[in-house]
């Protein structure tokens, strides 16, 4: 016995170096912890129970008979985070460049078939340079593999993807399907095809970092939920994330003893709203003011920043936060924060999280770039998505809500549960001056004094269309509230509004307009 405990001791030490000290110190030497080192920062201390560390590739070609190494490219396995089981995969760069073989995605695939099985989340390191090549379609079966089951597993349990590296090739679309995209300025990078082909086929000398880098997912295609500037802070995000979500669609989030008082009020707010509804002010002043200790998680900060959603708690229970930003472009929608809102709100529908809408949004985004881009068919998938959210949905209007924009905001007419407004309120079909542009168009342009016409008009529709009482009246806002009770009024809201949703109509699916 004793010689075989002590093979097992040689082949798990081997397990462990992975491609071997010099190409970890590679992967050092470019910033970057090892696909071992990730996992250990990330789980709870010492409670990562690893699969399959044996496993090699049985491909020969291409030289890869002498290229064996025990685990293959990707440490396999589950543990803990704050107490709660995860399951996990973290691709190894060190071994034949990370590369996705037949077997390592079947260690991942087993990884997430168990995830399913116990109904617990799982997460994906990534740092891979995409199918292996040398194997063929053998390692182009992995992928399918793996991406078939991010699409079964999609609302069933969180996905949470960690990109530490490159992500290229087919294998990128797994992170695009999962529910969350965690990237690293400087060391992530995310493409379909490598600059490298980019300018064999169409002659463009690009980086890595401007095809595919942090920035570019961040702000402009918007796969990237969140960047940090160093994997140490991505992965204590990473956490911080876990702690919002349930374990599986069965479950609720996990709840915490609160340590903020339910009933607090805070005069702020009644200051923050400009006389001038002309005028901008952060709306962020008042979704800190009014969840627990002013602690907002947002997702997707810098993509579509007219639009902001994130994860907060009331009265120690997680709740997903939609609001517009008036202090960009005035917090209209357009076609990124359709997207932006529909996949936010479906998400936390299919995880049992209440949404709390804050609403200040002047419509969508007018003018032919918006029309030609799909804003018809984008706007609609914010819609369906509001529209078929089971949980609990509260909506707080506290200035403008104009339009189809009104509607899509969690509205009494797309099955909000609990509607409120602050007096500054203003809910109509559209702001005063493009109704009186409209209205009275001929009138003011037979006026002796069409500006002076104009404006008393303005100031006519106003007076009668903009506040909340019209809106009041019909049951369409169930109460106008004092903004200082915000807080006391979401938490009881909440409270009442807690059990399961009601019967869905028995269908297979709906068609949401992608």
């Amino acid at each position: 016995m004793k010689d075989k405990l002590a093979k097992l001791t040689k082949m798990e030490k081997q397990a462990r170096a992975g491609g071997g000290a010099k190409r970890i110190e590679q992967q050092h030497a470019k910033g970057k912890l090892t696909a071992r080192e990730r996992i250990d920062l990330l789980l709870d201390k010492g409670s990562f129970e690893e699969l399959d560390p044996f496993v090699t590739h049985q491909a020969t070609e291409f030289g890869l008979a002498d290229q064996k190494y025990l685990g293959d490219s990707v440490v396999a396995g589950s543990g803990k985070i704050d107490g709660r089981l995860v399951f996990i995969y973290s691709q190894d760069f060190t071994v034949l460049g990370g590369t996705i073989s037949e077997v390592s995605a079947k260690k991942a695939c087993k990884v997430i078939d168990l995830a399913v099985k116990k109904g617990a989340p799982v997460i994906a390191i990534w740092d891979s340079g995409g199918a292996r090549i040398q194997e063929g379609v053998g390692s182009l079966g992995g992928v399918g593999d793996i991406l078939l089951r991010n699409t079964l597993c999609s609302g069933v349990i969180p996905q949470i993807s960690v990109v530490m590296g490159p992500s290229a090739g087919g294998a990128v679309y797994s992170p695009a399907i999962t529910d969350f995209v965690f990237m690293v300025e400087g060391i992530s990078q995310m493409y379909i095809t490598g600059p490298d082909v980019v300018k064999a086929v169409i002659s463009i000398d690009i980086s890595h970092e401007e095809l595919g880098g942090a920035k570019v997912h961040s702000e402009k295609s918007g796969v990237a939920h969140f960047v940090t500037d160093s994997e140490q802070e991505c992965l204590e995000k990473v956490r911080r994330l876990l702690g919002y979500l349930p374990q599986s669609f069965r479950d609720d989030p996990p709840r915490i003893k609160p340590s903020d008082d339910p009933n607090r009020t805070d005069e702020n707010l009644l200051e923050i709203i400009p006389d001038d509804s002309g005028k901008v002010y952060d709306m962020k002043r008042i979704i800190t003011s009014v969840v627990d200790n002013g602690d907002f998680m947002e997702v997707h900060q810098d993509f579509a920043s007219n639009l902001i959603v994130g994860f907060a708690r009331l009265d120690g229970k997680a709740v997903g936060i939609v609001a517009q930003q008036p202090a960009h472009m005035a917090g209209i929608i357009d076609i990124n924060a359709s997207v932006k809102g529909a996949r936010f709100v479906r998400f936390c529908d299919a995880f049992n999280i209440p949404l709390v809408s804050f609403v200040d949004v002047p419509g969508f985004m007018p003018g032919p770039k918006e029309e030609k881009g799909g804003i018809i068919r984008h706007g609609a998938k914010f819609i369906y998505a509001y529209a078929e959210a089971t949980v609990p949905k509260i909506t707080v209007i506290t200035r403008k809500a104009y339009g189809g924009a009104y509607i899509v905001m969690s509205s009494k007419h797309l099955r909000g549960d609990i509607n409120y407004a602050w007096p500054s309120a203003e809910i109509a079909v559209m702001g005063p001056e493009g109704a009186v542009n409209i209205l009275f168009k001929q009138a003011i342009a037979n006026s002796d004094k069409p500006d002076e016409t104009r404006k008393q008009l303005v100031s006519d529709y106003k007076e009668k269309f903009a506040h909340p009482y019209l809106a009041a009246g019909r049951g369409y806002i169930d109460n106008v509230i004092d903004p200082r009770q915000t807080r006391a009024r979401l938490i009881r809201a909440l409270e009442t509004l807690e059990g399961p949703p009601g019967p869905r109509l028995q269908k297979k699916h709906g068609n949401i307009p992608l």
